[in-house]
């Protein structure tokens, strides 16, 4: 063997080497770990490429060789193509991961606890609170018209739950998924619902579940509560809760009632009205509603609250006034 095929045979080792060594480097561009050793947000905005994003990463030194990583992506076109939006990448995320999260556009999600209880005056101000929710320029007239809402409020409308959303997603369509939810349990709550409830439509069991939502947060007491209520109905008696009242004052409630309150009529004040209320109190949960289309039998007629957080249930106006005797005046 000759010294130029002896050469000849070096030199292509040598590129063979080179080109294991290349080809192991371009490997490892998509597997190598960003240099950020804490999680951060970024936002890419629409229009934005994934070139740009390799010199912004070049920029904050999360990547070392931007060039060969470009190259890199080059190969990969199936990572170029990046959506907008806010994404949260996480310490030391592979690049391929950042890419292959922002080409499917699987944008960092952010909580808001719709809690049941509340009113929506009170839902409101969470929303406008909430840090990734646009509440800009929300006409919430509008969206009542649009969805032809009984009673011209969303008060009850509007499922609780804890909701998922993106950042910059619009009130209005939050608050249309809360009320789809609410209008598809509400429906197939109504068709499963006891016979003979002194309801008329859907609308009136959902003030009524609203109600019951107030009055109590034991769980186990709600389809109890629910037979009280149905029971004064069915008797033309007047319902005489609280939290209607209360509802009533409005802005003006400052965390007692008088005996004042209790005559001063309003449309929601069931001391004084009959029946039941023109719109839901609150924003019910499912449990309330169960509850209103499928009370307890019972004979109660009366409940008094033990002053932790249960009440006492009494058949008779004597055993009431019993009960109140015991648990509010003497406590």
């Amino acid at each position: 063997m000759n010294k130029r095929t002896l050469l000849l045979g070096f030199s292509l080792f040598l590129i063979l080497i080179l080109a294991l060594i290349m080809w192991r480097q371009y490997q490892g561009f998509g597997i190598q770990p960003l240099a950020n050793k804490a999680a951060f947000e970024i936002h890419i905005v629409k229009g934005s490429t994934a070139q740009s994003l390799l010199r912004q990463f070049a920029e904050q030194q999360l990547i070392v060789d931007v060039h060969w990583t470009k190259l890199w992506l080059k190969l990969n076109p199936h990572l170029a193509s990046i959506k907008a939006g806010y994404y949260e990448i996480s310490p030391q995320q592979s690049l391929v991961d950042t890419l292959q999260m922002m080409v499917a556009g699987k944008e960092k999600h952010f909580a808001i606890a719709l809690v049941e209880g509340l009113t929506w005056r009170q839902w409101w101000q969470i929303m406008q609170q909430h840090e990734a929710l646009d509440t800009l320029n929300t006409d919430i007239n509008s969206i009542i018209v649009e969805l032809n809402i009984e009673g011209g409020s969303l008060e009850g409308w509007l499922m609780p739950d804890t909701y998922q959303i993106t950042q910059g997603t619009s009130a209005k369509e939050l608050i249309l998924q809360a009320y789809q939810n609410m209008q598809s349990y509400l429906e197939k709550a109504w068709e499963q619902r006891q016979p003979l409830l002194p309801y008329q439509e859907p609308y009136e069991a959902l003030i009524m579940a609203s109600i019951i939502e107030k009055e109590t947060a034991v769980s186990a007491e709600r389809p109890l509560i629910a037979g009280v209520f149905v029971n004064r109905l069915n008797t033309n008696m007047r319902l005489q809760t609280d939290p209607t009242v209360i509802y009533g004052m409005g802005e003006s409630f400052n965390g007692n009632i008088k005996r004042a309150d209790l005559r001063r009529p309003t449309p929601y004040n069931t001391y004084v009205i009959k029946g039941l209320p023109p719109t839901p109190i609150a924003m019910p949960g499912k449990l309330a509603i169960d509850a209103a289309l499928h009370p307890q039998d019972t004979a109660a007629l009366y409940f008094v609250a033990r002053g932790d957080g249960s009440h006492q249930f009494s058949e008779t106006l004597k055993q009431h006034n019993a009960a109140v005797r015991q648990y509010q005046l003497n406590r």
